[in-house]
């Protein structure tokens, strides 16, 4: 599974917006659009964040690593 479809997966199960979920990680909205339409991969800081939130979140991506 890509990290674009990863990140649409957990706005649509917690019904979030491309701007919340950007204020939740702490990075841009714009970072978020271009992440979730494939343009760009997140940087480590970005992956490590995304995957905290998930887990704070009671999300899990069997066999992802969050760090």
């Amino acid at each position: 599974m890509s990290f674009s479809e990863k990140i649409k997966i957990v706005r649509d199960k917690l019904f979030l917006s491309q701007e919340k979920l950007a204020h939740e990680i702490g990075v841009s909205f714009a970072t978020i659009s271009r992440l979730e339409n494939n343009r760009t991969e997140p940087s480590l800081d970005t992956r490590r964040r995304f995957f905290e939130f998930c887990e704070s979140k009671g999300i899990s991506f069997d066999g992802e690593v969050s760090r």
